[in-house]
């Protein structure tokens, strides 16, 4: 018996068929239909998917055989990834110098081999797709073309596996740095927000305790204060919104009444007679993330109520359904969008107008996190408007 030898490239060859995870896995009915299907073909009784390690011959998968592991040293497939040819055959092992001593043949009487080496992108041979006979024989040229056919589908499969595993962990990587961004956002504005009150309760202090000494550019400066520190804690508060997001789909589905939703939204909103706000649906409930509808709902209304120029607001709110999903419009009678902004208006940090009826300045933040919460939700959103018409935001939510 002469045992095989190592590659020249062993140290790589082996770091390439680690990087799959493959080895001491268990079975894999992906792995295994194609041993059965390679078997019938073939006609023989033994097909292995093998991954050379570095002093076994794993089997990934083993038809015919009841272990899943053997020494380097006997395999046959160690031979076949060093011999340079695309299909090795050996048709009577007892014949062959390489093999007639081997335990695999005296014990296992493994005469018959064939055997593809599993080549990856980077030319690495990794194991092998094979078959074993308990006779002597040769494949016919359809059979050595279907074991070299499938033995590419295995790659493709290693490679399949692989491209699974690095996006597990790419998700993985971000759903931590989402989590890190997230406290990070909490502990900020925390930090930020107690300054700020700070800064409004001495103003308020300044002005009691001044009440009619201080000049009108004194009062001019302090609104200038109260206005920057007002700005300043909506901005805050806007983007522990947006990194909150992610939460909202950790909320159950639950069954919530048009009813209820349109009390909730005016109570939160809580709104005069200056909006005129008008539910359309032809829905008793939805089944739904009510959490993540109400924001989205909340921050659509409330933007066609702060930038409205018009005396009444008029708000008209659809809701419809299809099959698999929910429809929602909220339209308004407001300055409408120019089809230069509506290209951008849902990215983080971008504004529409630039100041509200009240003169506030928008911090971009709200459309940005209505978009994130809805597409976590499995729906989309875009925006129809023309200057001096309105606009109409569409949005849907799957079922």
């Amino acid at each position: 018996m002469i045992s095989p030898k190592f590659p020249k490239n062993e140290k790589e060859r082996q770091a390439a068929v680690d990087k799959y995870n493959l080895l001491d896995t268990f079975p894999e009915e992906s792995y295994d239909n194609i041993t059965a299907l390679i078997s019938h073909i073939c006609e023989a009784p033994i097909s292995l998917i093998t991954l050379l390690d570095r002093d076994r011959n794993f089997l990934k998968s083993h038809r015919g055989v009841p272990f899943n592991e053997s020494p380097r040293s006997i395999s046959f497939c160690g031979h076949a990834i060093t011999s340079g040819e695309e299909l090795m055959m050996v048709p009577d092992a007892r014949k062959d110098e390489r093999f007639h001593d081997n335990p695999l043949v005296i014990e296992n009487k493994a005469i018959f081999y064939a055997g593809v080496p599993l080549v990856d992108a980077d030319g690495f041979k990794l194991g092998t797709l094979c078959v074993y006979d308990t006779k002597p024989r040769i494949l016919t040229e359809v059979q050595k073309t279907a074991l070299k056919t499938m033995a590419k589908q295995v790659i493709r499969l290693f490679e399949e596996r692989y491209k699974n595993q690095q996006l597990e962990k790419l998700q993985k990587k971000l759903q931590n740095r989402n989590y890190e961004l997230e406290r990070f956002a909490g502990v900020v504005s925390h930090d930020l927000k107690s300054p700020l009150a700070q800064i409004q309760m001495l103003i308020q202090l300044i002005e009691t305790e001044n009440k009619g000494k201080l000049s009108e550019e004194t009062l001019q400066y302090l609104e200038y204060i109260k206005s920057s520190s007002d700005s300043l804690r909506a901005y805050i508060d806007g983007m522990l919104k947006f990194y909150k997001a992610e939460s909202v789909i950790a909320h159950a589905k639950e069954r919530y009444t048009i009813s209820e939703l349109q009390k909730d939204i005016k109570s939160l909103l809580n709104f005069n007679d200056t909006v005129q706000m008008i539910f359309e649906h032809t829905l008793e409930s939805l089944y739904i993330n009510k959490a993540g509808l109400v924001q989205v709902l909340l921050n659509l209304i409330s933007n066609a109520i702060k930038y409205n120029d018009k005396p009444i607001s008029n708000i008209n709110i659809l809701v419809e359904e299809t099959e698999n999903e929910y429809q929602f419009v909220v339209m308004d009678n407001g300055p409408g969008i120019s089809k230069v902004d509506q290209a951008s208006i849902f990215d983080l940090f971008v504004t529409a107008q630039k100041t509200d009826k009240h003169g506030n300045v928008g911090t971009g933040i709200g459309l940005a996190t209505v978009k994130k919460v809805v597409v976590n939700l499995g729906g989309t959103i875009n925006v129809v408007s023309e200057i001096g018409k309105g606009s109409k935001f569409i949005f849907t939510l799957s079922k």
